[in-house]
């Protein structure tokens, strides 16, 4: 587990729009976070919305990121409470929630995160809580600590982008641009001008709440990870584990039949 001061920090840090880097894992074995937590990130991502990985392994991901000194951030497949308390009971030291449109859904989504009467996290004792050890400490600074980021990924999510930075209990916001693409429109053309005005709006808007703006990375080179920051986003995901064995498996299938030719 990291401390609860540790994840304060983070939360701080994202709010004070640091410079900040997450890995980002779609395959559940906690070997790959050890190796992803290994490499300088700030954070954790867990893709559970894009991936087959269950509870039980989110949590050995989780346990893992912490074990290195990594916070960890799953992202949920879909806008459900009882999947959300079940991850922070976990361990989880926030969320990202994808597809988020509206400002009553981001408060809903909140309302989630937070034990009462600022929430309505229901209270139990899990890893979370140290098994019961750290029962009163993690629930006294849960609600100060702990971190929320949405994801911006409609047409309908940019128009409405305003009221949802202003959301209490919103910490940072994310671009999704594929999803965001397809909603406008132009599917994967991630380039459009649309697109890239859209992406200005959220960048915008976050930038007047005073609120994290994030994006992810793909082809994580030194330009593109400051032509992000030059843009106006304050943190991204650097690729994933599934990426960069993507990645490999193509060189690969361009190197090997002409190493076998030469046989």
């Amino acid at each position: 587990m990291i401390t609860s001061e540790q994840r304060a920090g983070l939360k701080g840090r994202i709010g004070g729009r640091e410079r900040l880097f997450a890995g980002w894992t779609s395959i559940g074995h906690p070997q790959i976070t050890e190796a992803l937590a290994r490499s300088g990130v700030d954070l954790m991502g867990i893709d559970i919305e894009h991936s087959t990985i269950s509870l039980e392994q989110s949590q050995r991901i989780i346990a893992a990121a912490q074990a290195a000194g990594v916070a960890c951030l799953p992202r949920i497949a879909s806008h459900n409470a009882e999947d959300a308390k079940r991850l922070f009971d976990s361990g989880a030291d926030g969320l990202i929630v994808p597809m988020v449109s509206s400002a009553d859904e981001a408060a809903e989504i909140a309302s989630w995160c937070k034990y009462p009467p600022e929430g309505r996290r229901s209270f139990g004792v899990a890893r979370a809580h140290g098994y019961g050890l750290d029962f009163a400490e993690y629930t006294r600074d849960w609600n100060d600590s702990s971190i929320l980021i949405v994801q911006i990924e409609s047409a309908e999510g940019v128009a409405n982008i305003d009221a949802i930075a202003a959301t209490p209990g919103i910490d940072g916001i994310m671009v999704g641009p594929y999803d965001l693409s397809g909603s406008l429109g132009v599917p994967g053309e991630l380039d459009h001008p649309d697109v890239q005005a859209a992406a200005g709006r959220v960048i915008e808007a976050c930038a007047k709440a005073g609120i994290g703006c994030g994006t992810h990375i793909v082809d994580t080179t030194a330009a593109n990870m400051e032509a992000a920051f030059a843009a106006g986003y304050t943190f991204m995901a650097l690729s994933s584990d599934v990426f960069l064995l993507g990645q490999w498996a193509g060189e690969m299938r361009d190197i090997i039949p002409t190493v076998r030719r030469t046989g």
